[in-house]
């Protein structure tokens, strides 16, 4: 049975989802595509290092940049700063980061959902945009909130909700539970997206499966790898569309996406310094013979285009490998 077409997301990830890994992940395949997750008591203060991280691009549309907090005011204001040229806008209470979630932000709110409801119930009362919200299963001390709160939300017009089938104190431990996702789906008439394990067009299939989610948002598995949005199409019969690196093995899509994602860093960021670069070199390589010793050398290199161009010549040369190889 042909499994029914959602629309996929690529998960707000820090260090991770810069705007040229973004446009990269929608022209690979992604129907929506997500900011880092940026701090509103930045933004509202208009730190110039956070609104760098919700800097945007007519090719992204739509514009989601997601927020976290836990003050109100703080996230009243951010909303209000941010709605001119945001298509929607996501708040964060599933971030596990103790940094985050040590000031009563991120996923440790879900202990509170009478905040929670609060919170949003404030920015909703401001924004002429969407608001949407990703959370987790609960803090895993105690009964999980996410039903909960996911019914109150759907009450106070939050548009859409992102699930992933963990707690706070799994982290990224352990398998996500689609299975009370499903539950959060059955529950609600909003559109609920299902996070957590999809890593490629057999788990996202599973996963749709179980949950009957409105839509998949990938995280870790579009780390290094953005052709995942392009493949889980493809196998699963949703697009018949050439991809844009053509009809390749797999190391060469991977080659076109490094060097399209260099091409994007350079024009959007100039002689800036990226500072994700590295993460995503260190990302493109992994998993690939030769990566250990190329993960130390990369730690090495200072300069951003040294950077580039040694994974460039890296993964060159693995697929004339392959090619001389199988010839």
């Amino acid at each position: 049975m042909k499994i029914k077409q959602v629309p996929l997301f690529l998960a707000p990830m820090a260090g991770v989802t810069d705007l040229a890994y973004r446009i990269l992940a929608k022209e690979c395949g992604a129907d929506y595509t997500i900011t880092e997750f940026t701090a509103a008591s930045g933004l509202s203060r208009n730190d110039a290092k956070s609104w760098l991280k919700v800097e945007n691009d007519e090719r992204e549309m739509p514009f989601i940049p997601q927020i976290f907090g836990g003050i109100i005011e703080e996230m009243v204001t951010t909303i209000k700063l941010l709605q001119d040229r945001a298509d929607e806008i996501d708040i964060n209470f599933g971030c596990p980061a103790p940094k985050v979630c040590r000031n009563d932000a991120g996923a440790a709110l879900l202990r509170y959902p009478d905040r929670i409801e609060e919170m949003v119930k404030s920015c909703i009362a401001v924004a002429d945009v969407p608001i949407t919200v990703k959370m987790r299963l609960g803090t895993g001390a105690g009964p999980n909130t996410a039903l909960e709160i996911a019914k109150r939300l759907e009450k106070i017009g939050v548009r859409r909700i992102c699930i992933h089938g963990r707690t706070l104190r799994q982290r990224y431990s352990g398998f996500s539970d689609w299975n009370q996702i499903k539950e959060i789906v059955n529950s609600v008439t909003i559109p609920v997206i299902a996070n957590g394990d999809v890593i490629d067009s057999k788990t996202a299939e599973n996963c749709l499966t179980v949950t009957g989610a409105d839509g998949l948002m990938i995280g870790r598995g579009a780390i290094g790898n953005p052709t995942i949005f392009y493949r889980i199409k493809r196998d699963l019969g949703w697009s018949t569309n050439l991809a844009p690196w053509g009809e390749v093995g797999e190391l060469e899509a991977r080659l076109w996406c490094w060097k399209r994602y260099l091409e994007l860093s350079n024009e959007i960021y100039g002689t800036r310094h990226n500072k994700n670069l590295k993460r995503h070199a260190i990302s493109f390589t992994k998993g690939l013979s030769g990566a250990s010793s190329m993960r130390v050398k990369l730690h090495s290199i200072k300069e951003m285009k040294d950077l580039g161009n040694t994974v460039t010549e890296f993964l060159k040369q693995l697929t004339e490998n392959v090619v001389i190889s199988v010839s």
